[in-house]
């Protein structure tokens, strides 16, 4: 399965960093070129490469990692997405203000699903902060991340990746029940949990 990330920001970054780790190959792209991601690819190592968004949208798994409001301008020109996974990692709201964006009641990934027309998407990777997800092993346990979507077979791939990269994957359901980790609003993005064998 090929895996590739759009958005090299801190949380872009933290999943390369993962992947990578775990022996996985990723390819990343970000809205200014691959040229400008020569220094995250040096420290990534052999199993990453820098591609276009373009190129990024091929693979058989795509992280979607960019700012609620650039997500519009970083989907333009892509797909089709032919039941390719798609995973948002994002959250209806940014730096420096925090404000949350209006939805109008609709689960986030549910608007992100809507630019996305064909792809089986996947919320993932969300409510942790980058320098939690940086470590899947914690208080001699492992980390907890939440999955949910339309598409069985997506979220099963989905969170066997999550068990390889050493967390502990727990299916919320559908994307409307996906709310509970969404931040703000959802109870769980304020929880660090942690799966004890």
């Amino acid at each position: 399965m090929s895996i590739s990330i759009i958005g090299a920001g801190a949380l872009g970054s933290a999943i390369a960093r993962l992947l990578t780790k775990a022996g996985l190959d990723v390819s990343i792209a970000n809205s200014r070129g691959p040229e400008s991601l020569t220094s995250l690819i040096a420290e990534l190592g052999p199993k990453a490469q820098a591609v276009t968004a373009e190129q990024a949208a091929t693979a058989d798994l795509v992280f979607l990692a960019v700012n609620w409001s650039k997500i519009p301008s970083a989907l333009a020109g892509l797909g089709p997405w032919e039941g390719r996974i798609v995973v948002d990692t994002n959250n209806p709201i940014e730096a420096p203000l925090f404000k949350p964006f209006d939805l109008g009641g609709q689960p986030s990934t549910q608007v992100v699903a809507q630019m996305l027309p064909g792809a089986h998407v996947v919320k993932a990777f969300n409510h942790l902060s980058p320098n939690l997800l940086a470590n899947p092993n914690a208080e001699g346990g492992k980390r907890v991340l939440f999955v949910s979507g339309e598409h069985a077979h997506a979220k099963q791939q989905v969170s066997e990746l999550i068990q390889q990269l050493g967390f502990h994957g727990i299916d919320l359901g559908d994307l409307q029940q996906g709310q509970l980790a969404q931040f703000p609003g959802g109870p769980l993005p304020a929880l660090n949990l942690v799966k004890h064998d």
